[in-house]
């Protein structure tokens, strides 16, 4: 029996390709990659419902380099497609052997993504993976020249798909027609297609250029704000976020909250270096986000995280001018 890798990005597109086929005979192993931007929570809910097995291959730093410089550039957003895309055919080109696979299977549509999915995107990801003569793209193959895999009859082209453009009117009645319910929206599990995560991420790495795991895990959270000595604040928005944060910060990072009021967490990462200017807007921040922000001066304790916070300051709350001078678009 004839054996395929099916890349799994945790939308419908893959998993209609992956089961297209499997429905020709052809084993399928489903394999999707973990970053710090998307993880494989999509695809074991998408594999289940079509009985495929899934791997999960993590490439978060090398991955993390192309996001900061991708050779063929970012899309709307952050999202580096054509070279996430090649990366990821590059991966799976290279689990042939070990898996025992003929070929790999990707849930690409033509001219489905302006920018990343026209003829000649396709036609990059293809080369540059390495892997361009083991490469099927089951939704629109009949809009492509037969790949070898089709042409030595391992797959029936006639039972292939000619799918183009932006509608999804087919994917849908496919989806409906093998029982598939529980699907996301489209690109609805990569962080990098969002348009105010990107701005905070492209921000950090501007800022700080050599980021780390939890430069990137703090950008999930509360409100992001950028002083003009360039110094980063972060107001947690729930008491859920602020227990979240607690669990990604150390020593290294400065805490602040109002100490008569109920009120946000506001932070100042490790890396920053806030002058006294800084600390004293810091504190101005937690007044603005406490129930006491309507007092005339309110007290603000602060000090290193996962410590006695021995330091205290009066202040009044921001402004909301101050507030959209340093606001970075949350």
């Amino acid at each position: 029996m004839a054996r395929a890798l099916a890349m799994i990005s945790g939308g419908l597109d893959s998993i209609l390709a992956a089961k297209l086929i499997k429905n020709q005979g052809i084993e399928v192993i489903g394999i999707c990659f973990r970053s710090y931007f998307f993880n494989e929570e999509n695809a074991i809910r998408m594999t289940k419902q079509i009985g495929i097995r899934l791997e999960a291959i993590d490439f978060s730093e090398e991955h993390l380099g192309i996001v900061k410089n991708p050779k063929h550039g970012w899309g709307k957003n952050m999202n580096p497609c054509i070279d996430c895309h090649s990366m990821m055919m590059k991966y799976s080109g290279e689990l042939l052997e070990k898996f025992n696979a003929d070929f790999i299977i990707t849930g690409e549509v033509l001219n489905q993504r302006p920018m990343s999915q026209n003829r000649q995107a396709l036609d990059i990801v293809k080369k540059e993976s390495g892997y361009s003569d083991k490469i099927l793209r089951p939704l629109c193959a009949k809009n492509l020249n037969p790949t070898q895999m089709e042409l030595d009859g391992l797959v029936n082209r006639e039972e292939l798909l000619d799918i183009s453009g932006r509608t999804r009117t087919i994917q849908m009645e496919l989806a409906e027609k093998w029982d598939i319910k529980d699907y996301p929206s489209p690109a609805g599990g990569c962080k990098l297609t969002e348009p105010n995560y990107s701005i905070r991420l492209k921000e950090v790495i501007n800022r700080k250029g050599d980021i780390t795991k939890k430069d990137i895990d703090l950008l999930k959270y509360g409100r992001h704000f950028v002083t003009k000595n360039n110094i980063k604040i972060i107001v947690s928005r729930t008491g859920d976020e602020g227990e979240e944060l607690k669990k990604i910060l150390t020593k290294e990072d400065i805490v602040f909250f109002t100490s008569k009021f109920n009120g946000a967490m506001v932070i100042i990462p490790e890396g920053n270096n806030p002058t006294e200017e800084d600390i004293t807007l810091a504190c101005r921040f937690a007044v603005r986000y406490s129930k006491g922000k309507d007092e005339e001066s309110t007290e603000v304790k602060y000090g290193n995280a996962l410590t006695n916070f021995k330091n205290v300051r009066s202040v009044n709350a921001i402004t909301q001018e101050e507030l959209d001078m340093y606001n970075l678009n949350n």
